[in-house]
């Protein structure tokens, strides 16, 4: 337990919205344990008891989506817009699992050489989730309603500077009727959150963060042989191939680098542009990102607010004056803003290359990394080219082909073409290699955290 208390900031004012204290060990522990309890009832529920809970915790958002909104906003700076957007694709997600989790999750039968063969999901207990800031809600959401679906217990531990956000859901949760306890939020530091995952109550974890705290929480499952699910950093690339619609590219590519502040895992973050379109790539680009207008992210006409934090600005910035240092050339931004809060201006830097940091690294917030290639299959080999692979973005004229490069040779877990998807509920989000490993959303989410347990029958005499 720490001596001092969490605090949440307000990343526009720099004012401290809120303060809480931490929980003893002995309180940590005790919310696993009453998660656990409920779970024993919860567990024995049916499928479609608990899909109209869903539905029930879709509704609730809907009522709540303004306050939900501004609360997201307040602590980690995010545009209203998007706050508002966030809490709807929560409201989908909800729903989609209340309409499909019942069929996907149901006993399947299945001939078997001794009889008949019966596949069933069983939930598996309590899976304790670790968070973080950018999606204060969706992140949160994502994991916990499949798994209560499935008839698990849940625990987040949130980020810090979006603990309101956090302790809102819970009650939001219960509001709807979802039993009491059943979801805990724990207000824990890194130390009290290595022994809920040692914890006998909990089942599995599952981590979305930084590919370091993957690395540091698989290792520590993997000691008490428990499931992880990991969605961890990118680098996503965007290739603008040699029969791209420029136009679209670049309009595209803007919205896929700036969504959400620029601090989304699968942001567009390294445009890979062929020699026929680069130079008027780079410059389309960067007259549209000089153009970004900067401010409060409570306005409307607002396209870029605050980052989360001065220290995660900061970190920012270092990365892209050191990329310059290094031979990338800054086109556009690139200099801390004198006004109060955590603002960064829409950055380009162009060619960049192998051995920069840009090139190399996650950029977390709203520097665009360009990088030139020779052609087509040139583009594809730097795409690939990266220890990381979460979602990626071709831009082709030829569709057919697009959808063959990106099905056959682009080593990554989600591809847009000719488009900027964030998540959808129907279709599995994850990554490969650094990224991490394991599905959320569609049935292949709903089915991460369950015991598949195959029951065999006797054959009729």
């Amino acid at each position: 337990m720490s001596d001092h208390p969490i605090k949440t900031i307000n990343p526009l004012t720099e004012q401290v919205l809120h303060t809480y204290a931490y929980m003893s060990d002995a309180e940590a522990a005790d919310t696993v344990k009453a998660s656990h309890e409920a779970f024993l009832q919860w567990r024995l529920r049916s499928l479609e008891e608990r899909a109209e809970v869903m539905s029930a915790i879709a509704r609730k958002l809907e009522e709540k989506k303004d306050a939900f909104a501004q609360l997201m906003t307040d602590e980690v700076g995010k545009l209203i817009g998007d706050s508002r957007s966030e809490v709807d694709l929560c409201v989908a997600l909800c729903k989609y699992t209340a309409e499909q989790g019942p069929k996907v999750l149901a006993d399947e039968e299945r001939p078997s050489a001794n009889g008949t063969g019966i596949v069933t999901h069983q939930p598996i207990g309590v899976v304790y989730g670790i968070q973080p800031w950018n999606f204060p809600a969706y992140q949160a959401v994502r994991y916990s309603i499949a798994s209560l679906m499935a008839g698990n217990g849940v625990l987040l531990k949130h980020a810090e500077s979006c603990t309101g956000s956090g302790l809102f859901l819970r009650d939001l949760y219960e509001e709807a009727g979802l039993p009491k306890g059943l979801f805990g939020v724990l207000l824990i530091s890194h130390e009290q959150s290595d022994a809920i995952i040692d914890h006998d109550l909990v089942r599995a974890v599952t981590l979305t963060g930084s590919e370091k705290a993957g690395r540091t929480v698989a290792e520590k499952a993997g000691k008490a042989l428990k499931k992880t699910m990991l969605e961890l950093g990118s680098n996503d690339a965007y290739l603008v191939l040699d029969d791209a619609d420029l136009e679209l590219a670049v309009k595209t590519c803007v919205k896929g680098r700036l969504f959400n502040n620029g601090q989304t895992c699968v942001n567009a973050k390294r445009f890979i542009v062929t020699e026929k379109n680069y130079d008027a790539f780079v410059e389309a680009y960067a007259k549209q990102f000089a153009a970004i207008r900067m401010g409060d992210p409570n306005d409307a006409k607002t396209q870029l607010g605050p980052m989360v934090s001065k220290a995660q600005r900061d970190t920012l910035h270092e990365q892209v004056s050191k990329s310059v240092a290094q031979g990338a050339r800054l086109v556009v931004g690139g200099e801390i803003p004198d006004r109060t809060g955590a603002f960064y201006p829409a950055t380009v830097l162009a060619d960049v290359a192998p051995g920069q940091v840009a090139y190399e690294d996650e950029l977390f917030g709203p520097a665009a990394a360009i990088i030139k290639a020779k052609d087509d299959d040139d583009a594809l080999r730097i795409a690939n080219d990266s220890r990381y692979g979460l979602g990626g973005g071709i831009f082709s004229r030829d569709v057919k082909r697009a959808r063959e490069l990106a099905t056959t040779y682009f080593d990554t877990g989600m591809v847009c073409i000719n488009t900027f998807n964030v998540a959808s509920p129907a279709l599995p989000f994850g990554g490969v290699k650094a990224s991490g490993y394991g599905r959320e959303h569609g049935p292949e989410g709903l089915k991460e955290f369950v015991n598949v347990k195959s029951i065999t029958l006797p054959a009729a005499p």
